[in-house]
């Protein structure tokens, strides 16, 4: 067993500050994982990181992070666009990885970086990890089991709405609460699929296993939009409307979009001869599953949150804490040995589906999948 992990956190943005951050540097982790280094190319920003949350290097490049930061792994929280080469290069220098949503942008940077990994005895988490939530495989065992009947269809997804022009960290004059969101509305990585999406697809192949092929319509809806008096350009796509098909005739409708919704949060909707499942309700009444008593006590939001194996103690009151349960995943697995069921490869097949889902909209043609994986 390794003692203690010492973790890079590469980009000091919204989700490091609010999530990464503040989780790792408590001490009740200090025995498992310790924060060796940030870095920010924002000048300022690492430096301001690392003053409030007592990590011990602070960079403005990340191949001194690299060289310089005495890391074993690193936590890659830049925008989705960098996300290939950031690991491309943490691997070459032989550091364990954890990605925050999405791994990359397309199948063939996923491959390599997977195969590389293995190559090299290296380790890879890829968020988010929907899998470990005790909701999630109680529906898939309802759904196994028949409890609604033989499935017919899904649904899932999630719209972007105004939710990072206005967070907090965002509306400030100092480097830790002036981030720019403007990345998450353009080419490569932006977009609700990369950055909402996700969460919903992650959960809907947990329960469904790898899809088969994808049929899609997608475009940009809004082309400007207003960020603290200043108009950004959005050139990544943001109504995005896709067909999957499961096989067996098992359809599912998958959304990222600007606007509304159809589902409640980033859960699935379930449908079948004998019922359905929406809104952590069966049928319209709720069900059972491992840690639905704590999960009661919980504010609404953070329900299942509450059941993530590392999230305890103050953790349940910090944000972002599926990211810091991911993030542990990794620490457990290098010091242990025991490889997290939040795997890369499902991470790829839901790059898959995304790049796929772009293509069919670009082509008018439904596109097969070329990836799958082993569902736990």
């Amino acid at each position: 067993m390794t003692d203690i992990v010492r973790l890079g956190v590469v980009g000091a943005g919204s989700i490091a500050v609010r999530g990464i951050l503040p989780h790792l540097s408590q001490e009740d982790v200090q025995d498992r994982v310790h924060l060796a280094a940030v870095c920010d190319p924002v000048p300022g920003r690492a430096e301001a990181a690392a003053a409030r949350f007592g990590v011990a290097r602070a960079f403005t490049d990340y191949a001194d992070l690299l060289a310089h930061g005495e890391v074993d792994a690193v936590s890659i929280a830049s925008p989705i666009g960098l996300h290939y080469e950031q690991g491309r290069q943490a691997l070459a220098a032989g550091k364990h990885l954890h990605f925050n949503k999405t791994m990359t942008t397309t199948v063939a940077e996923a491959t390599d970086l997977i195969d590389t990994a293995r190559g090299k005895g290296l380790k890879i988490v890829a968020s988010p990890g929907q899998v470990l939530r005790p909701y999630v495989q109680q529906i898939r065992k309802l759904i196994g089991e028949g409890a609604i009947g033989t499935l017919c269809w899904a649904a899932c997804g999630a719209a972007f709405g105004t939710y990072h022009e206005r967070e907090a960290v965002r509306q400030g004059d100092d480097p830790l609460s002036n981030i720019d969101p403007s990345w998450y509305f353009r080419k490569p990585g932006g977009g609700p699929l990369y950055d909402m999406t996700v969460y919903s697809l992650h959960e809907l192949t947990t329960m469904l296993g790898p899809a088969k092929r994808v049929t899609a319509m997608s475009g940009v809806r809004i082309a400007e939009r207003e960020f603290r008096g200043r108009m950004v350009p959005c050139d990544a796509d943001d109504n995005t409307l896709m067909l999957l098909d499961f096989g067996s005739s098992v359809f599912a409708l998958v959304y990222g979009v600007v606007a509304g919704r159809l589902t409640e949060g980033f859960s699935g909707s379930y449908f079948g001869t004998g019922g359905s499942i929406v809104g952590g309700k069966l049928n319209g009444q709720p069900f059972d599953y491992p840690g639905r008593d704590l999960a009661e006590q919980a504010p609404r939001h953070q329900q299942q949150t509450w059941l993530l194996p590392h999230v305890v103690g103050q953790h349940r009151t910090m944000q972002e804490a599926h990211v810091y349960e991911d993030i542990m995943q990794l620490v457990d697995w290098i010091r242990e040995g025991r490889p997290s069921p939040v795997t890369a490869e499902q991470a790829r097949h839901v790059i898959d589906i995304f790049e796929s889902g772009y293509r069919s909209a670009e082509t008018g043609q439904a596109q097969a999948l070329r990836t799958t994986f082993a569902a736990e």
